[in-house]
């Protein structure tokens, strides 16, 4: 599905479902992910569907919740990093996600993409406003777009959690929603993201609240059921 997202002319992104796929059981059915335990052939059969619908092969990586971006048309392999950006319809950007927030990034000239893994370690630890300083575009040209994600009503986080984000940004306080237990908050990773986005000078961003957990039919999600797939967030250049 296209995401609802203004794009520039020149720019594609595609969000996928777990609807449509070969892969079965707690995968079913359209999991793009190989590192989750499913089986590896029909795995690679999701993404051999899904290569059909893009202009260039995407660029997989090995995300580890850091804060590390790579050019997508000097890497080869699987790059361990969490963000990639793409200057050429040579590589489309890709994130997988299953909870944490997938972001999308392009500039109005269509001329630089980006994709961001963001769980909360990596959204604390800057992978957003990195992502945003590698693109290498005055900020205030540069579009967001936040993917499905964990909601608000169900990303329950420690003390520690919430402290991270305080601590960088007096103003991260009002994501928190204290719960009954103490030293126990309800997190909301969109407003975060829209607080770190914003800190980074990029003011148009779209998307956002799309809870993972509600919706079972359509995304995966870790939290609600531990072994599951994972979701794509894709975005490229379709001109020089």
């Amino acid at each position: 599905m296209r995401p609802d997202w203004d794009l520039p002319a020149g720019v594609g992104a595609l969000l996928t479902t777990r609807i449509g796929g070969g892969s079965s059981g707690a995968y079913a059915h359209f999991n793009l992910g190989d590192h989750v335990g499913d089986d590896p052939a029909a795995v690679a059969a999701n993404r051999a569907r899904l290569r059909r619908f893009l202009r260039a092969d995407p660029l997989w990586l090995e995300q580890v919740h850091g804060a590390d971006v790579v050019d997508a048309e000097r890497c080869t392999g699987v790059p361990r990093a969490d963000a990639a950006i793409a200057r050429s319809p040579a590589r489309a950007c890709v994130v997988l996600t299953a909870d944490c927030l997938p972001v999308l990034f392009c500039d109005d000239d269509a001329r630089v993409v980006a994709a961001a893994h963001a769980g909360w370690r990596g959204l604390a630890a800057g992978v957003l406003e990195n992502t945003v300083r590698e693109m290498g575009v005055a900020p205030e040209r540069v579009r967001a777009w936040i993917g499905p994600a964990i909601g608000p009503q169900a990303f329950e986080v420690g003390d520690e959690v919430r402290a991270a984000f305080v601590a960088a940004d007096p103003l991260a306080a009002s994501a928190f929603a204290a719960r009954e237990l103490p030293g126990k908050w309800l997190a909301d990773l969109f407003a975060l993201a829209r607080l770190r986005l914003r800190r980074a000078g990029v003011m148009r961003v779209s998307g956002g609240g799309v809870c993972t957990v509600s919706a079972p039919e359509r995304f995966y999600s870790y939290r609600r059921d531990g072994v599951t797939g994972r979701f794509a967030s894709l975005v490229w250049l379709e001109k020089p």
